[in-house]
């Protein structure tokens, strides 16, 4: 079966990346079950009303409901999607535009995939929105995003270092009352490397823009 991150990589084949999901409303009405669809080549996120009731039902809703009106969108360049630290099933979608949509998967493999094609659609349009709105820096500015972004990639480096040594010490404890395979110990270990992905596509997107903004030196050839 194809997974959603290759429907969307595939150009070859548009297909979109959809499902239902399950979408944190508010504190009265709490989770509510909705049809996902994202659009690979306008980077837009829709969203439908559904009567489902099973997150990771692949049955779409009525054609009538798909072709009105979504019940919500949000515009994908610039984002930051990550895994929730909360379980295995949920992850957030944080949007340029300030608002955050919190969802949840049927299980951790199908977050995985949405994840992965969410965030392989941001990269993309990201990229072309950093190329069509960029503005150059004076050089004062440059030269300190110079210096935070060497600061970051060290920080950086220092968390991946963290998040391995944790690693190895869960997978290699002895102990009476904590084994590798401790629920508590497997989900702090999954939580440590969601972020530190996390944290590595935040800083990605700050590369990019940096290198967006750098003026690049002209070539003169000697004919």
């Amino acid at each position: 079966m194809e997974t959603n991150l290759n429907k969307v990589l595939n150009q070859g084949v548009r297909h979109q990346l959809n499902g239902l999901l399950c979408k944190y409303t508010n504190v009265m009405k709490g989770w509510q079950y909705r049809w996902f669809a994202v659009d690979p080549q306008s980077g837009i996120l829709s969203y439908y009303l559904s009567d489902s009731t099973s997150a990771g039902d692949d049955v779409p809703p009525p054609a009538h409901v798909l072709s009105s009106s979504p019940r919500g969108q949000v515009h994908l360049a610039g984002a930051v999607v990550c895994p929730s630290d909360e379980d295995s099933r949920t992850f957030s979608i944080g949007c340029a535009s300030g608002d955050t949509i919190k969802l949840r998967a049927a299980d951790a493999r199908a977050r995985q995939e949405w994840v992965d094609g969410l965030r392989a659609v941001v990269e993309s349009h990201t990229k072309a929105m950093d190329i069509s709105n960029s503005t150059p820096l004076p050089p004062r500015e440059l030269l300190a995003a110079s210096d935070a972004m060497a600061s970051a990639r060290q920080a950086l480096y220092l968390t991946e270092q963290c998040n391995a040594s944790l690693a190895r010490a869960i997978e290699n404890i002895e102990c009476e009352t904590f084994s590798p395979t401790d629920p508590d110990l497997l989900l702090m270990k999954a939580i440590s490397t969601a972020s530190t992905q996390c944290l590595h596509q935040c800083l990605s997107l700050l590369q990019r823009h940096q290198e967006i903004n750098t003026p690049h030196s002209e070539t003169t050839s000697v004919n």
